[in-house]
């Protein structure tokens, strides 16, 4: 069963938003749906494929492409009976909030766009790196994969922060708050 972050990530792309935008309105195959979308074969293939791999689309047996609409009604029932975590209770209110909605069990459910919002992340990942200790950029990779697997995005956010630097390949703390 998909979840709400996951149907949000395999629709945050225009191309397959207006894929399954042209099949719930009455495509069926990857040729109506390029004539309806005016995208090209390639291009509609490539998110058709996409949405058929992470389950929001179906091919029937007859080769027609169905959406799971239903998938959006379960993912929503899901999220409004997701009990609430108290692992960021300890947080101020905004942070707290930021951390209720990125991040579900320990993971980072999607890259916020607003950079308030990704400091507070940055600022909780960097938690995990000990002050005065060096890291090889291996281990690093290995530490932030716990939280997303966008490694070389938040190596880069962190550095870009102040709250990692590199050299030779090395990368230390730099940066935040240091909790007891």
């Amino acid at each position: 069963m998909l979840d709400a972050a996951a149907i949000v990530g395999l629709l945050a792309d225009d191309n397959r938003r207006r894929c399954w935008a042209a099949l719930e309105l009455g495509s069926s195959t990857q040729e109506s749906v390029a004539a309806a979308t005016g995208l090209g074969v390639p291009a509609v293939a490539t998110a058709l494929g996409r949405l058929v791999s992470g389950g929001l689309v179906v091919a029937g047996s007859e080769g027609g492409l169905f959406t799971l609409s239903a998938a959006f009604q379960m993912a929503a029932r899901e999220a409004l009976h997701r009990p609430t975590s108290d692992e960021h209770n300890d947080l101020p209110a905004q942070s707290r909030k930021v951390m209720n909605t990125y991040v579900v069990e320990g993971r980072i459910t999607q890259i916020p766009v607003q950079l308030s919002k990704r400091m507070v992340l940055l600022e909780w990942l960097a938690q995990d790196f000990e002050p005065g200790r060096r890291y090889s950029e291996k281990t690093v990779n290995l530490m932030l994969g716990k939280r997303h697997a966008d490694t070389a995005a938040w190596r880069r956010y962190l550095v870009d922060a102040g709250l990692l630097d590199r050299d030779a390949g090395e990368y230390w703390r730099s940066g935040g708050a240091v909790q007891a």
